[in-house]
């Protein structure tokens, strides 16, 4: 069984750790290479784990299982020098028990394979001449590239990895068509001194080298968990209904994405339980075509064309197979979809979402009313006279224990804004006598103190 959490010696300083992530931190994992590699042996503490082959990993993606022959007690991330053609090779232990037995199995490897040895562990001294043949990789990488451009060959050199003893190289190349390297290995040979082993790869494992980030903003997948690559067809974006855009499909390598496979299995079974394409739908007016459907949902859209969406109706997979069924015993429904009210009944059970509201458990405030509501003053009205108020009765009725109280005066109706003020209150001024000469009358001309004639 393959674990593919990520186990690392944490370092002291934990910003050392920061990218390890991205499949090329300085915690212990650089020295292989990519983290996706590595695996938990859950069956370390389990008595009688014990298995004569281990795993070991080398730099980028690459690993082998060596025979541990002369029972060398190895754990997880040991450094050991195993057998390689020629000389021999550093790596670090993956896996170790029976849970190799299972990776062997998951890889296809072979039973008729010869499995090299593992001579020791790693001493310093052999650590120290593999740090050197490290040392020299990138300088050999650009070097070859230039004297591939020289050969005219069509080829790109992605990546070197040199064997522990520094007597062999591997060069990582790119051809999009069949290259004769034969002369290149040679001038390789002479310039370098090494023994010189060349090795094609795709172009999703050169993007799972280079590492980055993937349109979903996250780290690539080729880069950080995925050791094995499986090839991807447009089939799988067209069962889950993407835009077949190559700007769209297309990752960082050039090639479909990798994750267009994850979910295709779902929406297969997704679809079977749908409705044949193939199939249209009879009704008394017109007859419908199958023209698109949502498999997560279930539901099918309709239209009266085949190629355009005219009338289109929207139903379940549930309508369609009773519509069907319809017209196989030759009835043909009015219409599609069900009668309905016009207007959906409410759900008697409301909003769900306002169940968890945070305030559901809080008292509502009732408003108080105020003291005396009945005397209260109306509220004002507008300038029509007619909208006046009008007195309130004497009394409040036979046998209200209310009515021989002190009846207070009605209120004076409001007057109109526009309407010349009134003095409330008037002041006695004394008549003046008159000064000019009065008309008379019968009696004679009206003398101050006299009392009018009535």
């Amino acid at each position: 069984m393959d674990e593919n959490n990520i186990q690392v010696n944490l370092p002291e300083d934990p910003d050392a750790c920061a990218k390890c992530s991205m499949g090329a931190c300085s915690c212990g994992c650089s020295d292989i290479g990519r983290c996706n590699l590595t695996s938990t042996n859950w069956l370390d503490d389990v008595p009688d784990n014990e298995f004569e082959i281990v795993e070991v990993l080398f730099k980028n993606t690459r690993r082998g299982f060596y025979r541990n022959s002369a029972h060398i007690p190895l754990k997880q991330g040991d450094w050991v020098a195993v057998e390689a053609n020629p000389g021999h090779d550093i790596g670090k232990v993956g896996l170790t028990g029976q849970l190799v037995r299972n990776q062997i199995k998951r890889v296809n490897l072979r039973k008729d394979t010869e499995l090299l040895r593992v001579f020791r562990k790693a001493k310093p001294a052999d650590l120290e001449r593999y740090e050197q043949a490290k040392a020299r990789e990138e300088d050999t990488m650009i070097r070859s590239r230039k004297i591939a451009v020289d050969l005219g060959l069509k080829m790109k050199i992605g990546d070197v990895e040199y064997q522990g003893d520094g007597s062999k190289a591997i060069f990582y190349y790119i051809a999009d068509e069949r290259v004769d390297f034969r002369q290149l290995i040679k001038v390789l040979a002479d310039v370098f001194k090494i023994r010189v082993e060349m090795k094609q790869i795709g172009a999703r494992q050169e993007a799972g080298r280079i590492g980055g980030i993937g349109p979903c903003g996250r780290p690539l997948c080729c880069a950080t968990w995925m050791s094995s690559f499986v090839s991807v067809a447009t089939s799988a974006a067209r069962f889950q209904d993407i835009s077949l855009n190559p700007q769209n499909l297309a990752g960082q390598c050039a090639k479909l994405k990798c994750c267009i496979n994850f979910e295709v299995n779902t929406y297969v079974e997704a679809i079977r339980q749908l409705p044949p394409k193939d199939v249209h739908l009879e009704t008394k007016d017109d007859t419908y075509y199958y023209f698109k459907a949502d498999a997560l949902k279930r539901e099918i859209i309709y239209s009266t064309e085949r190629n355009a969406m005219v009338n289109t109706v929207t139903l379940t997979a549930a309508q369609a197979f009773e519509i069907i069924a319809l017209n196989k015993n030759g009835v043909k429904p009015d219409s599609l979809l069900p009668d309905e009210d016009g207007k959906k009944n409410a759900s008697p059970f409301g909003d769900l979402l306002n169940q968890d509201a945070i305030n559901r458990f809080d008292k509502k405030k009732k408003k108080k009313k105020k003291k005396g509501g009945g005397d209260k003053q109306a509220p004002k009205q507008g300038p029509n006279p007619a909208n006046a108020q009008e007195p309130r009765p004497e009394g409040r009725g036979d046998g209200n224990p209310g009515a021989d109280r002190k009846q207070r005066p009605p209120k004076r109706p409001q007057q109109r804004p526009d309407a010349p003020q009134r003095n409330e209150k008037k002041t006695f001024r004394p008549r003046k006598p008159r000064q000019d000469n009065a008309q008379q009358d019968n009696h004679g001309p009206r003398q101050p103190h006299d009392k009018p004639a009535e």
